[in-house]
């Protein structure tokens, strides 16, 4: 994963300043310019970066930690700095077993969102045992009910679609009735990417969420587009009660922390995240494991 490199670029800032034997402003300093640094290879915004490296200096530098263990303070503060530039504080939902669940998905053309809401779908029955549906409402991309139909067969999950109804809120409230009738756990459905310039597309979306009634509308997001993310995000939040994010290609892109980062500034919590093509390349995110594991911890 290339956001290993950005790990393994910090974990070395934090060594070199614990090697020193007296940790005064310059080290502290040295030490966070290269933090600073590797964050903005990673394509983090400057201002996200600027205001991580004042408050790690506020709290090192202060008065009140004079005497304290620097070598211990400094790891300490850099992970909770790291964590709030991923996490927003928000709580995210999860569903629950022996009750619906309607989860919505949305997300741009091409960010991989029928295949993760495939993934989403194994991850609740196989991890957590709830009765998983699938619900194709996808009109617009040639090929989608049969993309969808492939992956909920090869997870083993039921599927709703019909290749002659071209009205994907029908699709929706049709699919989503049916499988409250058969009482499942979680109806997850699938709805046409679409781009926040295409203003008919976003209406189709907020008629598809009136129908359904959807306890968490999950946006998934393409983790390659950096810092673009920000604006994306906040489109689709100002159309639709965006409730959480899923980041995709976290395998092979430099720009995944500046995405990660700009989902989070959008108060959006990061719930899952995934690392490859199969259904099990797919994790749960919380951001302080994840940047204890990013620091090899």
């Amino acid at each position: 994963m290339v956001l290993a490199e950005l790990g393994s670029r910090i974990s070395t800032a934090l060594q070199k300043a614990n090697k020193q034997t007296i940790i005064d402003e310059k080290v502290i300093t040295d030490m966070v310019n290269e933090i600073s640094s590797s964050l903005m290879a990673s394509d983090v915004n400057i201002k996200q970066v600027s205001q991580l490296k004042n408050n790690i200096k506020k709290v090192l530098l202060s008065d009140e930690n004079k005497g304290a263990d620097k070598r211990r303070l400094i790891l300490r503060v850099v992970i909770k700095e790291l964590v709030r530039l991923l996490d927003p504080g928000v709580p995210a939902f999860k569903p629950q077993k022996n009750r619906t669940n309607v989860v919505m998905f949305v997300g741009l053309q091409g960010s991989g969102k029928t295949t993760t809401c495939a993934k989403y779908a194994y991850y609740y029955k196989k991890k957590r045992g709830l009765k998983v549906a699938l619900v194709c409402a996808d009109t617009f991309r040639a090929g989608a009910f049969d993309q969808l139909a492939q992956n909920a067969t090869k997870v083993g999950i039921p599927f709703y679609g019909d290749y002659n109804e071209t009205d994907p809120v029908k699709l929706a409230s049709d699919g989503v009735t049916q499988f409250k009738r058969e009482k499942f756990d979680l109806i997850i459905v699938d709805t046409s990417g679409r781009h926040m310039q295409e203003q008919a597309l976003f209406q189709e979306m907020q008629d598809v969420a009136r129908v359904v009634q959807p306890d968490d509308i999950i946006f998934v997001m393409d983790s390659s587009i950096g810092q673009a993310a920000i604006d994306q995000a906040t489109a689709f939040k100002n159309q639709v009660n965006v409730g959480s994010v899923i980041m995709t290609k976290l395998d092979g892109h430099a720009k995944g922390g500046g995405a990660m980062s700009a989902v989070a500034a959008t108060k959006s919590p990061i719930t899952f995240i995934g690392t490859g093509e199969e259904f099990t390349e797919f994790q749960e995110f919380e951001a302080q494991s994840f940047v204890q594991r990013l620091l090899g911890m």
